[in-house]
């Protein structure tokens, strides 16, 4: 199977962003979190975090979209990526963000602006690619307004433990539709999880 098949070429993208610059990200983040892997095993929800972050620093490098320069808010805010050049404008914005989940997108704000997503499995048979652990097999690209979040309400409390507030997609799954600019035939979803096509990805 070759990577150029995987691409849709006919998915809008964040002004600029050409399907090139996603593909060189993708092999870069492949290459790069491979060796990465053991985070995985320790810490699943850190290494979701640092797909995304690998996602950022590949735009940073292959596209016109550049790492923004203020790392508060790059780190804490919104967006990872604003577009070289370009005026404060959301349409101009990327934010970047990994996960192991089909459709999922969650973040700590509702702002507007463009997200991509990088779907990723483990694979540590490496039966779908020799050398490569770490698969991203879906990138999604979508244009979200505020009216597409729903708040999450935190289950942390005094006593400890659960999770800080986030906001999740409304029907991200029907929102997603026909929004991935890149995606390997060889993975299928089974039960709410990626898994390669008949355990050998053929």
């Amino acid at each position: 199977m070759g990577r150029n098949d995987c691409f849709d070429a006919s998915v809008p993208l964040p002004p600029g962003l050409a399907v090139g610059a996603v593909r060189r990200a993708v092999e870069y983040m492949e290459r790069e979190l491979a060796q990465l892997i053991e985070i995985y095993f320790e810490q699943a929800n850190v290494f979701s975090a640092i797909v995304g972050i690998f996602g950022t620093r590949a735009l940073d490098s292959f596209s016109n979209y550049e790492k923004h320069r203020h790392a508060d808010t790059a780190q804490q805010r919104f967006p990872d990526l604003i577009r070289r050049g370009a005026k404060a404008n959301p349409r101009h914005y990327l934010e970047s963000k990994g996960s192991k989940r089909p459709w999922a997108i969650q973040s700590h704000y509702d702002h507007p602006g463009w997200y991509i997503v990088w779907r990723y499995l483990i694979d540590k048979t490496e039966s779908l690619e020799h050398g490569k652990p770490v698969i991203i097999w879906r990138v999604d690209i979508v244009f979200l307004e505020k009216g597409d979040w729903k708040y999450e309400k935190s289950s942390a409390g005094e006593a400890g433990g659960g999770r800080t507030h986030t906001f999740g997609v409304k029907n991200a799954a029907t929102k997603l539709r026909d929004k991935a600019v890149y995606r390997r035939r060889d993975v299928i979803i089974r039960d709410g999880k990626p898994i390669p096509l008949n355990g050998h990805g053929e």
